[in-house]
C-alpha cells in the first residue's frame, strides 16, 4: 500500500509519489490517472485543463489518461472507451515485476465489472505501475485476458504535455513515417517534414514510430522525451482554437500551451488469448536547455531498436 494517500476537494483519492531529488506526481485511483508530475524545481510538466471536470463519471482533460479498451471511437464504446472514468483499487499481486518502493511507485488494478461486461463482454485485468525517479516518468501497463475466449483491444497513454507556446515546439524522430490523419477521415499519408511543428489543429495517428521521440520546446530550454515498447504508434493531438472553445471541459486558450504525444497500439488491435498477458512501457523524461535541436539524430531515432508489434509477455 503506497504512504501518501490523500482525499481532494472532490473527495477523488490521489497517492502523492515522491523521490530524493524533489520530483513528485500525484496519481488518481478514479482513471488509475496520473494529474500532475512535478520536477525538482516544481515546476509543472503535464497540462490540465483550466476548466478540467472532476467529478465522475467525467473523463478528466490533462494528465494521462489510460484509453482501453478502445481508442477513440474505433469501436462500439465510449469514446476513449472507460478506463479512464472507472475507480481503480490498489494492486497487491505484483509478482511478476521487481519490487517497488512505496514512496515512489504504484500498483494499480481494474477489474472488469458486472456493469461494463454488458458493454464489453470480456473478462481482463487492466494492471498499471507508475514508478517515479529523478527527471523520469514510468509507466507499465498490463492487460490480462480472463475470460475463457480470445479479445481484442486498442490501448493509448494519452500524454497531455506541458508547453510554453505551441507554435515554438517541434517533435522529431516521427519523420518520413506514413500516419492517419483523423481530420481527413483516417487518410494515410507521409511525414514529408523534417520535423513535427504546429500551426493549426493536428489529429495523427503515426504508425511504425521508433521507441524514441523526442518533443522540444524552444522557448523553455526543455526537452520531453518519450520511449515506448510494445505500443508501436504514437498519437499527435492538438485541438488548436476552434475546437479548443468547442469543448466544454477545455479553457479558450489552453491549446497553446499543450501538446499530446501518446504511446499507443491503434492500427493493429492486441490480441490475447485466455490467461494470456500483454504488457507496455512507456518512459517520459525531461532533458534541460543545453539538449536542444538537431542534437537528437533523426537516424538513430528511426533506426534504433522498435518492435513493429505489441509482443505478448
Amino acid at each position: 500500500m503506497p504512504l501518501n494517500i490523500i482525499h481532494d476537494a472532490n473527495g477523488l483519492p490521489r497517492t502523492i509519489l515522491t523521490e530524493p531529488n524533489g520530483s513528485s506526481a500525484e496519481v488518481l485511483l478514479y482513471g488509475g490517472q496520473v494529474v500532475s508530475w512535478k520536477n525538482e524545481r516544481k515546476e509543472e510538466l503535464l497540462f490540465m485543463s483550466s476548466k478540467a471536470i472532476w467529478k465522475p463519471p467525467k473523463a478528466i482533460r490533462g494528465g494521462i489518461p489510460v484509453c482501453f479498451p478502445q481508442f477513440g471511437n474505433l469501436g462500439s464504446l465510449e469514446q476513449h472507451g472507460f478506463a479512464r472514468n472507472r475507480m481503480w483499487s490498489f494492486d497487491g499481486d505484483t509478482s511478476s515485476l521487481p519490487p517497488a518502493n512505496n514512496q515512489s511507485s504504484v500498483d494499480l488494478i481494474l477489474k472488469s465489472t458486472e456493469e461494463d461486461l454488458k458493454t464489453w463482454p470480456r473478462s481482463f485485468e487492466l494492471r498499471l505501475r507508475i514508478s517515479l525517479s529523478a527527471g523520469k516518468l514510468t509507466l507499465i501497463p498490463r492487460v490480462r485476458n480472463t475470460d475463457n475466449k480470445p479479445f481484442s483491444f486498442t490501448f493509448a497513454l494519452r500524454n497531455y504535455l506541458s508547453v510554453s507556446d505551441i507554435s515554438e515546439v517541434r517533435v522529431e524522430g516521427l519523420e518520413t513515417l506514413d500516419y492517419l490523419d483523423n481530420l481527413e477521415r483516417r487518410k494515410r499519408f507521409t511525414e514529408q517534414a523534417d520535423a513535427v511543428t504546429f500551426d493549426g489543429k493536428i489529429d495523427r495517428v503515426y504508425l511504425t514510430t521508433p521507441t524514441k521521440i523526442a518533443i522540444i520546446d524552444h522557448e523553455k530550454k526543455r526537452t520531453f522525451v518519450l520511449r515506448k515498447e510494445s505500443m508501436p504508434d504514437a498519437v499527435v493531438w492538438n485541438p488548436w482554437d476552434k475546437k479548443a472553445k468547442a469543448l466544454p471541459d477545455l479553457g479558450d486558450v489552453d491549446y497553446k500551451t499543450m501538446l499530446c504525444v501518446d504511446s499507443a497500439a491503434i492500427e493493429t488491435p492486441i490480441v490475447l488469448k485466455p490467461f494470456e498477458e500483454w504488457k507496455g512501457y512507456q518512459e517520459l523524461s525531461t532533458v534541460s536547455s543545453s539538449y536542444c535541436s538537431g542534437q537528437l539524430d533523426p537516424r538513430k531515432v528511426l533506426h534504433g531498436y522498435h518492435s513493429p508489434h505489441p509482443v505478448n509477455h
